[in-house]
């Protein structure tokens, strides 16, 4: 799935294309926003008032990364490559320890 390339090279691609520290500090916001919004929306299945925490959480997420990326002067990385939606959580994890 991710092309024959370690996960270090997705993540150095990915650090490359956000350097602006504007842009940074909405992805370390956004990023965790998107990602816990997803199991919220599987559990408003079960629990419907968790369907405004979970649309909430996405649409304020994604709104962080665009305004990152206004700052950037480049469009997100996934625009030329869908994968790397799954690389921005990596990427932030790594930032998370120090790694990125």
């Amino acid at each position: 799935m991710m092309g024959g390339r370690s996960w270090e090279s997705w993540i150095a691609e990915y650090s490359q294309a956000h350097r602006n520290p504007v842009n940074r500090l909405t992805h370390m916001f956004g990023i965790p926003m998107i990602a816990v919004s997803l199991p919220l929306f599987a559990a408003a299945i079960f629990v419907p008032a968790f369907w405004p925490w979970a649309i909430g959480l996405f649409a304020v997420g994604w709104v962080l990364q665009f305004i990152g990326h206004a700052f950037e002067g480049k469009p997100p990385e996934f625009f030329k490559d869908w994968r790397f939606l799954f690389v921005g959580l990596r990427w932030w994890f790594a930032k998370i320890r120090g790694r990125a």
